[in-house]
């Protein structure tokens, strides 16, 4: 089976669990490939839990979840140490990010301490504990869900961490059809069982090595360059796009190659991922919300030219 092929089998698995959502699965399998951390932003039950546990079983992730409330602690995720008094020492008991997927569910809903927990890890790939840094197994991805901005008991993640995200999707609600297929499915006992492990963690390395490896050429590094820097000058955006931005989105952008069946980025891949990508790094002007105008993405996107790639 080639690594395309593989990559198709995986959405195939997933699609038992959630049903409709054929775009957003791609863009969710398409960030894990760019090895990459995903912002779920949606209303509580339209399937956010139920994506990342199916990807978990068809990738062979190992996966764990922390409801997000505010009593949660740093220690519950990193980790703690503790005495073992047979042993005359500290021991390092592992936090719930000890993990290959870690679903962050209702992040906005913790404490900027317990948020700012995630950070290390997602940037770095390890936790510190008592000054001890204990390394996250590989693979390792955060899928993190939050409720709309405003819900109750909600608070907006900062600056900082919304940047370490690779992509901000949303489910949204399922069509008529999706919906009455889903209650289809649910008599027949719960879907996410049916999913099963398609890919090992080798093969999904060697998936992501082959996005690694898609090549990118000059006029299109300067496009996705130029981009970018049409989100800093652009006098509806307060706060452009930073550096992180721009690797991020190459990164997708290789991965759309990948997924398209190339070895080499062309302009419509950037733009196919660039909204996903970008949007919920920058700072909008409020004239935007206030005068109800077009997200100033489209706009960039329409204004840079793209290059010609023969």
């Amino acid at each position: 089976m080639t690594q395309r092929n593989q990559a198709a089998a995986v959405l195939h698995e997933v699609q038992k669990a959630v049903v409709g959502k054929d775009e957003v699965l791609a863009k969710v399998l398409l960030t894990i490939l760019a090895r990459g951390h995903i912002l779920l932003e949606d209303i509580p039950g339209v399937g956010k839990t139920t994506l990342a546990l199916a990807f978990s079983r068809a990738l062979s992730l190992s996966y764990r979840r922390v409801q997000f409330t505010p009593d949660v602690m740093p220690s519950d995720l990193t980790g703690f140490s503790l005495y073992n008094k047979a042993a005359g020492r500290m021991e390092y008991q592992p936090g719930a990010l000890l993990c290959n997927l870690f679903l962050a569910d209702e992040l906005n809903r913790a404490t900027s301490r317990t948020q700012s927990a995630l950070l290390e890890a997602m940037e770095e790939g390890q936790v510190t504990v008592d000054g001890v840094t204990h390394p996250v197994p590989q693979p390792f991805l955060v899928i993190a869900t939050q409720n709309p901005t405003g819900a109750s008991g909600t608070q907006p993640l900062p600056d900082s961490q919304l940047d370490r995200f690779m992509v901000r999707l949303s489910l949204g609600y399922p069509a008529r059809e999706a919906e009455v297929e889903l209650l289809r499915r649910k008599q027949q006992g719960n879907p996410i069982q049916r999913v099963e492990p398609v890919v090992t963690l080798d093969e999904l390395e060697r998936m992501r090595q082959a996005v690694d490896a898609v090549h990118i050429s000059d006029a299109v590094c300067e496009y996705l360059v130029a981009l970018i820097s049409a989100t800093r000058s652009h006098p509806l955006i307060v706060q452009g796009a930073s550096p992180r931005a721009t690797l991020a989105l190459a990164a997708m952008s290789r991965a759309m190659a990948f997924f398209q069946g190339r070895d080499y980025v062309i302009p419509e891949d950037v733009a196919l991922v660039c909204q996903d990508t970008l949007a919920h790094r920058l700072i909008l002007s409020p004239r935007v919300e206030s005068e109800g105008l077009r997200h100033p993405l489209e706009a960039v996107l329409q204004a840079v030219p793209a290059p010609q790639i023969r």
